[in-house]
């Protein structure tokens, strides 16, 4: 089994999460954790098994052992970490959102490609086996057409006007923090974007939003609906509806668990898996790299724009700028 060397840009939360993941995975070397702060990086480096760790992002690109890095700064910032690593011929998976904005994420394929590098953005839940176990009964004709999606993710934060989730000046809102995961699940139930969308965000005292909504319509007579809050706690679930039956992801975005309902009645299927669940986007990275592949299949570049457009477009649409787009 060939072996790839791993390296984590910003260990924070979500990165520990990854690092127990990868931890689980055959071939995953845990090689390098770069940091703004050394200390930070020794730290994440010491609890997870990492053999280097640096004081900053370019020292870690610069590593001549790391293959993979994995880019875990919050998304306003995932452009420019993107880069310093495509820069030094580093594979890249960045943690969801992709980025910001369609003109960041534009800018860090246009490099990928440019440079014959790989990068892929870190939508995990998209490589859950519940989940590739929905997409393959939906193959099969379990449900019949798919005529409707539905999903939801909301929990409820405090608010706080330091917090990345509240702050304008760092993307802050439901839309980009949850509301990416119900898009990109229709994304990939569908195949393509919708053709109109009906939004409404709820706008907060911080000036983000507190609640996204959307009504996605698309040609053939397709919909799905779409609900993230950040001040509201939901069901975080997904159904998709066919013509002949439905498919239900209880907490659809590190889903275990999914029930099919057809004319053959209606059947749970357990669908466990060992620690974080991000080892399954590392494997696929790894596959990928394997077969000398710079693009997923599974998550492919275009996909992760066009998810990044229709985003911008909900946005745009009701007004919601970042303070760094304002001159947009």
């Amino acid at each position: 089994m060939k072996q790839f060397h791993w390296g984590i840009l910003a260990p924070g939360r979500i990165a520990n999460s990854f690092a127990q993941g990868l931890a689980v995975l055959p071939g995953a070397v845990c090689r390098a954790v770069g940091s703004r702060d050394l200390g930070r990086a020794r730290d994440f480096a010491d609890r997870h098994g990492f053999q280097k760790a640096y004081g900053s992002y370019e020292a870690l690109a610069a590593d001549p052992e790391v293959d993979i890095i994995y880019v875990a700064t919050p998304h306003p910032w995932h452009e420019q970490a993107v880069l310093t690593c495509l820069e030094r011929g580093k594979a890249v998976i960045c943690e969801k959102p992709f980025a910001a904005n369609l003109k960041q994420a534009q800018r860090m394929v246009d490099t990928a490609r440019g440079r014959g590098v790989f990068l892929m953005e870190g939508m995990w839940t998209r490589f859950l086996p519940a989940t590739r176990k929905a997409l393959e009964l939906i193959g099969s004709g379990a449900i019949g057409r798919v005529r409707h999606v539905a999903a939801d993710f909301g929990f409820r934060a405090e608010v706080d006007p330091d917090s990345r989730l509240f702050a304008g000046e760092m993307a802050g809102g439901a839309l980009l923090d949850v509301g990416v995961y119900n898009l990109s699940f229709f994304s990939m139930v569908y195949g393509r974007q919708p053709d109109r969308a009906q939004s409404h965000l709820t706008l907060g005292a911080t000036g983000v939003d507190e609640a996204a909504s959307a009504l996605l319509n698309y040609k053939g007579g397709q919909s799905a609906f779409a609900y993230a809050a950040i001040r509201v706690t939901t069901r975080q679930e997904a159904v998709i509806y066919g013509e002949e039956g439905h498919i239900r992801l209880p907490e659809y975005w590190h889903a275990q668990q999914l029930i099919l309902s057809n004319r053959d009645g209606e059947r749970a299927l357990d669908l466990p898996f060992e620690a974080s669940g991000f080892q399954f986007e590392a494997q696929e990275v790894m596959d990928c790299l394997a077969r000398g592949l710079t693009e997923s299949p599974l998550m492919p570049l275009q996909e992760s724009l066009d998810v990044m457009r229709t985003m911008d477009d909900i946005r745009f649409a009701n007004n919601l700028r970042y303070p760094f787009e304002a001159a947009w």
